[in-house]
């Protein structure tokens, strides 16, 4: 059961890309991946078993549903009715809250031991106070001492190592991928096309922002960064070979 709060809003690029389709171009992402990822974040936080955790941007709930499965007390937030309908379907045992809502006014006044924003999914909007918006919803949203993850891209390792395009078939659907960094963002154009229909066009867009501007929004907004990995397997991030910039820390008393 999803419980449904959300203001209506102008349409952006998130409310188109983030549908349907979203589920076939990334439908290659499993739960396994998942599973591995995060268990890597839960020694980092050294969560008692039971902790209540957040999940922000949950997506179609692959991280939620994994952090169940060791033993926290999960609720998943996003703004996408088409993700969080795949997630409560991938919830067989209903373990999890599932609720809808914009990660920059999340609809919940409960407070969390840890609140966890994985797999990029910050830098979304074009107005920089918009984006430092989130970082104090999470303050909000966490207890005294509470902990938190963001895992983002590491914006350095994305500029080398871009592929400009790509393309693939899945089934009788082609779908192309085309990459630039432009003002900023780095941005992917995605075309899905089928034959005898027309074709379907997304644009995926984050803002890259580098170590030091995240250093400035979080002790901003209150939030005290203990360590930042470059990696999921916990290598210390290095600025010219990580392919991730992981911040854990907690909010400052």
């Amino acid at each position: 059961m999803i419980i449904n709060r959300i203001a209506g809003d102008t349409m952006a690029w998130y409310q188109e890309s983030f549908g349907n389709d979203y589920l076939l171009v990334y439908k290659h992402r499993d739960m396994q991946g998942a599973k591995h990822e995060v268990k890597k974040m839960m020694d980092w936080l050294d969560l008692k078993q039971g902790s209540e955790v957040l999940d922000l941007c949950c997506g179609m709930g692959r991280h939620s549903l994994a952090l169940a499965d060791f033993g926290y007390e999960i609720t998943g937030v996003d703004l996408s009715e088409v993700l969080l309908n795949e997630a409560v379907l991938l919830d067989k045992q209903k373990r999890v809250t599932w609720v809808r809502g914009d990660m920059r006014e999340v609809p919940l006044g409960h407070q969390f031991d840890a609140v966890v924003n994985l797999f990029t999914s910050f830098g979304y909007f074009d107005e920089e106070d918009q984006n430092a918006k989130v970082f104090y919803e999470m303050n909000r949203l966490l207890k005294e001492g509470g902990r938190f993850i963001i895992d983002f891209l590491n914006p350095i390792y994305v500029q080398t190592h871009l592929v400009p395009q790509s393309q693939r078939v899945e089934g009788d659907i082609q779908i192309l991928e085309t990459r630039a960094i432009e003002d900023g963002c780095v941005r992917k154009r995605i075309v899905i096309s089928q034959q005898g229909g027309p074709e379907r066009r997304y644009l995926e867009q984050v803002k890259l922002y580098d170590r030091t501007a995240f250093e400035v929004m979080l002790q901003k907004a209150g939030l005290h960064i203990d360590h930042v990995y470059g990696s999921y397997d916990g290598h210390a991030y290095e600025a010219d070979v990580s392919c991730r910039m992981i911040f854990v820390g907690h909010k400052e008393g």
